[in-house]
């Protein structure tokens, strides 16, 4: 280096920000939802102890909550009903891919939406396929409706090991799987960062 020669910092790449993601449906309960009836509301009960970072809430028996909580041990299968907790808790709604499903799922998202559970927040709903393939018209039309009621939906597609029993390490599900379960913690955190607020 020369005395008096001018020193040229190096350029720095700018690191490309991730996009924001952006909810596709409410974020919030809303005041003019009614509760459904008594009959098609899910049961609740007071959890206490060690909270998971999430809950997975099967909204009808079969749904997949437990295989989901299977994936990643820091959340936890609420066991088809809200779990209350004094800090409140972080909810993702799994239903399967078929009529029943998602109307289970579209009366727990209503229930939500009556602001009559204190301290729940419903990131999304994962709709779980219940058979290999596309989805029919109808179902998926459907299922983009009841996705309407949630801040986020996602589709996580068939797992042909779990139809004969069989645990599933998160690096042997198919890509679109992992995508999904990213985009769930993704979710996740930023409806806590909501909360904390």
């Amino acid at each position: 280096m020369t005395l008096g020669a001018e020193i040229i910092d190096e350029p720095v790449s700018a690191i490309p920000e991730e996009p924001p993601f952006i909810p596709t449906g409410a974020t919030r309960p809303q005041l003019s939802v009614p509760q459904p009836d008594q009959a098609d509301r899910l049961p609740r009960r007071n959890v206490a102890g060690r909270e998971p970072s999430f809950w997975w809430l099967g909204v009808h028996g079969g749904a997949g909550e437990t295989s989901l909580a299977r994936l990643d041990k820091r959340t936890k299968a609420a066991e088809h009903q809200w779990p209350l907790t004094a800090a409140g808790s972080v909810i993702v709604l799994v239903a399967r891919s078929n009529i029943p499903g998602l109307r289970a799922a579209r009366l727990a998202a209503t229930e939500w939406a009556s602001r009559s559970l204190p301290g729940i927040q419903v990131a999304g709903l994962v709709v779980m396929a219940d058979a290999p393939g596309r989805l029919p018209r109808e179902i998926r039309d459907f299922a983009r409706v009841v996705g309407g009621g949630v801040p986020h939906m996602w589709h996580f597609p068939w797992v042909e090991a779990w139809r004969y029993g069989h645990d599933v390490a998160t690096e042997e599900l198919p890509k679109e799987a992992r995508t999904t379960l990213e985009q769930v913690h993704i979710a996740v955190t930023a409806t806590a960062g909501l909360t904390a607020k």
